[in-house]
């Protein structure tokens, strides 16, 4: 492997996209060409900076395969394997899992009736920010706790009612700072430091270093409050994602270079 080269896990749209879950939102059509030329520009984003990317196994039988984040969650050198919420997504475990092999993470799974969901699982430091959401439950929350916290990690339990997971509402800057758009973040007073911004689709980002974060191209407002705190931001679309509910954080999953 490439030592401290930083690897980037993705896995292509399928093409049945358009029939992804969906639980707070209402329906739209999906354009599963615009969809695979979005992710595609997505995945340029961290090629271009000097990820490795690693592709997972394709899955045109799981619509909501491409959301990466959910089916793994990497702490350090071990990955832990989600038990999904939504039952038709526990086929996009077993290729995640292969994945996290053949890179050669080790790994620890989540098991009934444990369920958890990667999209509720915020690490800011070491805290470990958990939603207790309709995808995951307190089986799968006391689970991780005894995987992690032994591990030096804390792990924190936070409502999440209003979307369909924590990183949905919430996600943090580089140094530390929560942000989200208040509407949507149930106790924003469960994090020591939060930001609102003024944007729905302004409250997923995903950290590339410690100056530069990738976002939706869907919240100019936004962006420019994060380059106002002296960011570099990275704007890429993704609407036909955010359609499924979905965001630049459930893209991809970061492991260990």
């Amino acid at each position: 492997m490439a030592g401290d080269r930083p690897r980037l896990l993705v896995r292509p749209p399928s093409r049945r996209l358009a029939e992804g879950e969906v639980t707070h939102v209402e329906r739209v059509p999906v354009d599963p060409v615009l969809a695979r030329v979005q992710w595609e520009r997505y995945v340029d984003q961290f090629r271009t900076r000097g990820w490795e990317i690693v592709e997972v196994e394709a899955a045109d039988d799981q619509p909501d395969g491409v959301f990466v984040e959910d089916a793994v969650v990497v702490f350090d050198d071990l990955a832990v394997l989600c038990r999904a919420g939504a039952p038709s997504r526990r086929g996009e475990l077993a290729s995640i899992a292969a994945a996290t092999e053949a890179v050669g993470i080790p790994s620890v799974a989540i098991v009934a009736p444990g369920t958890l969901d990667g999209g509720d699982v915020l690490k800011v430091g070491r805290t470990v920010y958990v939603g207790r959401s309709s995808r995951t439950n307190d089986a799968g929350i006391a689970q991780l706790r005894g995987i992690l916290e032994p591990r030096g990690w804390r792990v924190v339990e936070v409502p999440v009612t209003k979307v369909l997971h924590l990183k949905s509402g919430v996600t943090a800057l580089p140094d530390g700072v929560v942000v989200g758009y208040a509407p949507l973040v149930d106790d924003p007073a469960a994090f020591p430091e939060f930001l609102p911004v003024p944007e729905e689709h302004g409250t997923a980002v995903v950290v590339l270093d410690d100056d530069t974060i990738l976002m939706s191209s869907d919240a100019p407002e936004t962006a420019a409050l994060y380059r106002a705190r002296g960011l570099e931001v990275v704007e890429t679309p993704v609407t036909e994602f955010e359609k499924l509910e979905g965001c630049v954080t459930c893209l991809s999953v970061r492991v260990r270079g």
